[in-house]
């Protein structure tokens, strides 16, 4: 299968972090992994027939050192007769993230390509879930790609107030006894500034993730 020659996105000249644009059949799990493990990840526009893939100038992480858990969540979390599980309903929390309406986006980057290739990369052992259930019902989730080593963030949803929220936590604690210390969100939101997120230039990140890569971590 054809790779994509991703260019360095450390040359990056475009302010949106655009490093290159592909045809749609390059979106493959051989092209997305290779893509995370430079930095880079697609970030499709509902009706627009063509990837574009990113690598913003400023990255947003989080480091588990300076992770803040607000008081009120913390006795949510304390109190919570929510579950939790890894993996069990990973195409179920997709499809949940294209469908949750969200402040200021009108459709979702979470096309039927999007959805099919994750659902793949899953399958080859490579994108994870977490799920938040009520007895039976998923209430909420999030999932990712584990680069390597380095968790990638990719969406979350919720239909129970926190429920994206304790699902990040169930996730942050997994990674720190797999001997994880950060994790890429790639873009701010007010969701995760609450939690202690921060941006870091974008050759601050390539580096930290050039480092983690490369000590073998096993995430899953």
């Amino acid at each position: 299968m054809f790779l994509i020659d991703f260019p360095n996105p450390r040359f990056c000249q475009n302010s949106d972090g655009v490093v290159c644009v592909s045809e749609i059949d390059f979106l493959n799990p051989s092209n997305l992994l290779h893509a995370y493990k430079q930095g880079i990840f697609p970030w499709m526009i509902e009706g627009y027939d063509l990837v574009p893939w990113f690598c913003p100038p400023e990255r947003a992480i989080i480091e588990f050192a300076e992770l803040h858990i607000p008081k009120s969540l913390a006795k949510t979390r304390k109190r919570t007769e929510f579950s939790f599980t890894i993996d069990k309903a990973f195409d179920d929390v997709v499809y949940a993230c294209a469908k949750v309406s969200r402040n200021g986006q009108r459709g979702t980057w979470i096309t039927q390509d999007i959805y099919d290739s994750y659902n793949e990369l899953h399958r080859l052992g490579f994108a994870h879930s977490v799920e938040v259930w009520e007895n039976d019902s998923l209430v909420g989730g999030l999932y990712g790609v584990d680069a390597g080593g380095v968790f990638c963030g990719e969406s979350m949803f919720h239909l129970r107030s926190d429920a994206s929220k304790l699902a990040f936590l169930h996730l942050a604690d997994h990674l720190k006894t797999r001997g994880a210390d950060w994790l890429d969100i790639q873009v701010m939101t007010p969701h995760f500034q609450i939690l202690g997120a921060k941006e870091i230039p974008r050759d601050d990140f390539l580096q930290k993730l050039e480092h983690t890569l490369a000590s073998g971590l096993k995430l899953f």
